[in-house]
């Protein structure tokens, strides 16, 4: 693999490698750009592969203004990141929240969207009857007692995984997670509710991935399912013995799935 570029421009950070067609990828609420080393790796020999710092998180600037972060804002800035790339269009390969920004991109710019990956993420927040307060409350509640990001990681991420993951593999993710300052953190949980495109769905007319974690139980299958049945060119893969983290849990699975979507022909069967 080429060295991995450190970037920063307009406020965006970003790390990248490799060259060709641009594929995005969008880290979830626990990441920053430094957890696709995986895919970064596995990618970047035919693709530019750009790993971003969502606004407010790792080296990139917050939105304005910092605590009332939206998805419109979001998917903006990701417009801006195409353009300092200097790319017309991107594949947008999103993980959780990152699939969410990839969801509203794809509604809000369409024009920048060439393909979607949408991993382990889901149409609505609380499809399961969650309420925006107790969600809210319950992600919040740690760090109002103190507990910094660094601490947490390893708590989070553990339970997100439905095995442990391996040592060096588990130590860089709390590494990319310890790296979010704890004011974008904080935006990003009250953001975050208030994701729903459910009903817009079919306007979706970009050809989708959506990859599910057979043990998933941040964002279970069924949530894929309905991303899946509501986009009209989209379709389901299932990863066995997985949980919330499938990039990094089964990194050799995820890659050659959306490798092989990704060296599909446009206008080819699913």
């Amino acid at each position: 693999m080429s060295t991995i570029v450190e970037c920063r421009s307009a406020g965006l950070a970003w790390r990248e490698v490799g060259r060709g067609e641009v594929v995005v990828f969008l880290h979830g609420l626990g990441g920053t750009s430094t957890a696709w080393a995986p895919q970064l790796a596995g990618f970047s020999m035919d693709r530019r592969c750009v790993a971003w710092d969502m606004p407010g998180y790792g080296d990139s600037d917050p939105v304005d203004p910092p605590d009332e972060m939206t998805f419109e804002q979001v998917a903006d800035r990701l417009a801006d990141l195409l353009d300092e790339l200097g790319a017309d269009r991107a594949d947008l390969v999103g993980l959780s929240l990152g699939g969410m920004h990839a969801l509203h991109t794809a509604l809000r710019h369409p024009d920048r969207v060439r393909r979607l990956v949408l991993t382990n993420t889901s149409p609505r927040f609380g499809l399961d009857g969650t309420t925006a307060a107790d969600w809210t409350a319950s992600r919040l509640a740690v760090l109002d007692d103190g507990t910094t990001l660094r601490e947490l990681a390893p708590l989070v991420l553990d339970g997100l995984a439905a095995s442990p993951l391996p040592v060096d593999r588990r130590h860089d993710l709390i590494e990319s997670f310890a790296r979010i300052p704890e004011a974008g953190f904080r935006a990003a949980v009250r953001c975050l509710p208030s994701h729903d495109v459910l009903d817009r769905l079919g306007a979706i007319a970009r050809p989708t991935l959506v990859i599910a974690g057979e043990l998933d139980t941040e964002t279970p299958p069924s949530y894929s399912r309905a991303l899946a049945d509501g986009i009209p060119d989209a379709r389901l893969e299932l990863l066995a013995g997985v949980g919330h983290l499938g990039p990094s849990e089964d990194p050799d699975m995820f890659n050659r799935l959306v490798a092989e979507f990704l060296d599909r022909p446009a206008g080819s069967p699913r």
